[in-house]
């Protein structure tokens, strides 16, 4: 990306199960799509004008060996049954020349769908509080998103989650969650 501003994003997710701990999450990329990618964890922001992209057509961007810019989740466990997630939350304000936000998220003890709206929220949230929108943080994501909207600044939300149980032979479980850069 040569230090260009990405013009595009896609959000993926995997899950992978080995006896090594490095091997587990070299599978869950592999499920992802971005095993073959130099990766570089980059923090939250979302560029001004950057679309998102369907997983597909962003694994077509990608090339073996190339240096890709990504917001990443992950977490893993050994421990049988243990539920791990990681999910990736998205924010896009209504003005395009505004950036937008992402945000990631690791638990345990969350389910796909709970983890997912854990992330969209916070991400929704952190746009927020820098367009100056005003917002009762008590109130239920549900309740929040609505007066989001209702401000006329943040245009949507989205999420990707993954969430696995922990093998039940205890060998290594991971799961990632990534929104992935391109040009």
């Amino acid at each position: 990306m040569n230090n260009s501003v990405p013009s595009k994003v896609f959000l993926t997710k995997g899950v992978g199960v080995n006896k090594d701990r490095l091997g587990s999450f070299e599978l869950a990329l592999r499920a992802a799509g971005i095993e073959k990618c130099n990766l570089v964890y980059v923090s939250s922001i979302l560029p001004p004008g950057c679309k998102i992209i369907s997983r597909q057509k962003g694994l077509e961007h990608l090339q073996a060996g190339q240096i890709t810019f990504c917001v990443m989740a992950r977490n893993d466990t050994c421990e049988a049954s243990r539920l791990v997630s990681a999910a990736i939350g998205a924010a896009l304000p209504k003005k395009e020349k505004n950036y937008g936000y992402l945000s990631e998220h690791h638990s345990f003890g969350q389910t796909a769908k709970f983890s997912g709206d854990y992330a969209e929220d916070l991400a929704a949230t952190m746009l927020a509080t820098t367009l100056g929108v005003s917002f009762n943080p008590e109130q239920a994501w549900d309740e929040r998103k609505q007066v989001y909207r209702a401000s006329g600044h943040i245009f949507k939300t989205r999420s990707v989650s993954q969430s696995a149980e922990g093998n039940k032979d205890g060998l290594w479980t991971s799961v990632v969650a990534a929104a992935v850069f391109c040009a």
